[in-house]
């Protein structure tokens, strides 16, 4: 590194100033070089340099991919093909990431089926309700006014 400072009088003061500009620059620089994580539009994606693959994914799995994709750190892009009716969604991922993807689909599916297997909360509800009704249907009512005399 190399810092080239003009000036007529170089004081302790105006070297301080010219090393905080300078580390300043450093650290914009440093800022301007991150790479994404995560989710991420697909030309970041491509510029990598990491080889890019994809698999197709339905509409409404899209929300819980991305949780599941977060968790296992899977930098990906979601791309809608609308040449097609209906719509396609793409997940296009890093071909390095083809493992860890591999693993974290097999995990969302585990969840997927698990949720389906189980019943609605809300027919479950019904259920007791209805339960509910016919055990109040049997009782009788019995109202008893007492002034305590």
């Amino acid at each position: 590194m190399a810092l080239y400072i003009k000036g007529g009088k170089i004081t302790a003061r105006l070297f301080q100033k010219a090393m905080k500009i300078f580390l300043d620059e450093i650290k914009k620089q440093a800022g301007k070089q991150k790479i994404p994580h995560g989710k991420q539009s697909l030309k970041p994606l491509m510029k990598q340099n990491a080889g890019v693959s994809n698999i197709e994914i339905t509409d409404e799995n899209i929300k819980a991919f991305e949780a599941t994709a977060k968790k296992y750190g899977i930098d990906f892009a979601l791309k809608k093909d609308r040449s097609t009716s209906p719509p396609r969604h793409l997940v296009f991922f890093k071909g390095r990431d083809a493992d860890v993807l591999k693993a974290a689909f097999d995990e969302f599916s585990k969840k997927k089926l698990t949720k389906e297997k189980l019943p609605s909360i809300r027919q479950v509800l019904s259920v007791f309700k209805e339960q509910a009704k016919a055990i109040n249907k049997g009782r009788e009512v019995v109202k008893n006014k007492d002034r305590g005399i």
